[in-house]
Parts: C-alpha cells; sequence; structure tokens
C-alpha cells in the first residue's frame, strides 16, 4: 500500500476516534448548539485527519481544531481567521494553490506540505490536558512516519512545538536539552529540522506579534530547507 493510501486509511480511523471522553462530548456539543452565523451549516463535530500533499517534505503541526472552524467545517485550519491567515502565506510562499479556504471541497491544494494537528479534536477553551495530548501522540507519529520524503516541521506555537519535539524521531532518542520554543526557532531533531512560528491566532495577528512578513519569512525558510536538504542530515552544512 503506497503512502496516500496508508494516509486515507490513519485518517479514517482517526475520524471514528472517541478515546477522549470530554473531547467528544464538547465537539459533539459545539455541534448541536452552534453560533449563530452558522446555525445553517452542518458542523463536522468528529476528529479531524490530517490534510495535503502525501508527497511532503514540510509537516505544519498545530494544536488543536477550533470549535468553530475545523470542528464546523471538517478541516484543519479551515474556516476560521488563523486558517486564512496561515493558507494566505502558504499561497505566497507557494505551497497552497489558493490564498484561503472556507470548507471542504473548495478546491484548496497542498503542494509539498502536509498539515496536521497535536489533538484532532477541538478542546474547550482551547486547551487538551496531557492526557488529552498524549492519546492523541500516535496519530501524528504515524503521520511522521508514512510522510517519507518528510524533511522539516514547522510548528505553530509553544505546544505544537512540545508536541513535535515529542514525535521527533518516531523511534528514536529525543534531543537534550530541550530546544526552547521561538518564531524562527531552528532545532536539528533526529533527522528533521524543526521551525518555529508563532500561531496565526488573532491574538498574535491582531496585536502585531506575529505580521505577515514573519510568517512568510518562516515558510520561505521551510521552503529553502525542505529544497536544499535530504532526509539524510549527516550532509548538512
Amino acid at each position: 500500500m503506497d503512502a496516500a493510501r496508508e494516509l486515507e486509511t490513519l485518517n479514517a480511523r482517526i475520524v471514528e476516534c472517541r478515546a477522549c471522553p470530554r473531547l467528544v462530548d464538547w465537539r459533539e456539543e459545539v455541534a448541536r448548539t452552534k453560533r449563530a452565523a452558522y446555525a445553517d451549516e452542518d458542523y463536522w463535530g468528529r476528529p479531524l485527519p490530517g490534510f495535503g500533499d502525501p508527497a511532503a517534505r514540510l509537516l505544519i503541526v498545530g494544536l488543536a481544531p477550533a470549535a468553530h472552524g475545523g470542528n464546523r467545517t471538517g478541516r484543519i485550519f479551515t474556516g476560521d481567521r488563523s486558517g486564512d491567515w496561515l493558507f494566505a502565506s502558504l499561497h505566497r510562499t507557494g505551497f497552497a494553490n489558493q490564498s484561503g479556504s472556507v470548507r471542504r471541497g473548495d478546491g484548496l491544494e497542498l503542494t509539498g506540505a502536509y498539515i496536521a494537528a497535536a489533538v484532532r479534536c477541538a478542546p474547550p477553551a482551547n486547551r487538551p490536558t496531557p492526557a488529552e495530548q498524549a492519546r492523541c501522540r500516535p496519530y501524528l507519529i504515524a503521520e511522521v512516519r508514512l510522510l517519507e520524503r518528510l524533511v522539516v516541521v514547522v510548528a505553530l506555537g509553544g505546544l505544537a512545538w512540545d508536541a513535535a519535539l515529542s514525535v521527533l524521531p518516531p523511534d528514536g532518542v529525543r534531543p537534550r536539552p530541550k530546544p526552547r520554543f521561538g518564531h524562527g526557532a531552528e532545532a536539528d531533531v533526529g533527522g528533521y529540522r524543526l521551525v518555529g512560528c508563532y500561531h496565526p491566532s488573532q491574538q498574535n495577528t491582531f496585536t502585531g506579534k506575529l505580521t505577515e512578513e514573519m510568517t512568510d519569512q518562516v515558510f520561505m525558510r521551510a521552503r529553502a530547507l525542505s529544497d536544499a536538504r535530504s532526509p539524510d542530515w549527516s550532509n548538512s552544512p
């Protein structure tokens, strides 16, 4: 079975997951009650699979779906302001074929990039517990294994950085001391290059903590790394 089909099989497992009772109750409650602006829409209300190019050399890791974003639309970073910011940058830097996405099936395609999350269900107050993160970790480990050309991981925020460090490499030894998160921070981790980026939340983008230029610089750096490097980092300059 090739990587694309194995990713499809994994995604089917993710969508059916009910391992975290608190998250199941919350995501389904949000899907029932809805936000007034989306009252006529059918919410997804299930875990979110990864999305993107099975031949990706770049993996983008977020924290978790937004209650009225991905939990509504059924695709990671789709239908909320964070996604608007992210996809616009991916379009400007050549990873996405269009600058925005509002729903599944709207034509968005990623080239050379795959997007996943540390936690696959929308958590209350955007705060998954450590136990919930641990139960979701095998899905991210499986994606890293199946993305056979992967060489660069961009972590959106500190929790995503920690999640990436916990799965890179899938079967290897973690670096010590632990690399610290920061915007533009980089670390070589078990044959991969990990790059930090502030999360494109409104808290960061409205305050100017994260600008379009800063976001584009991260993904331009990721493109340069993914184009220039091979999975064998022993030859890295």
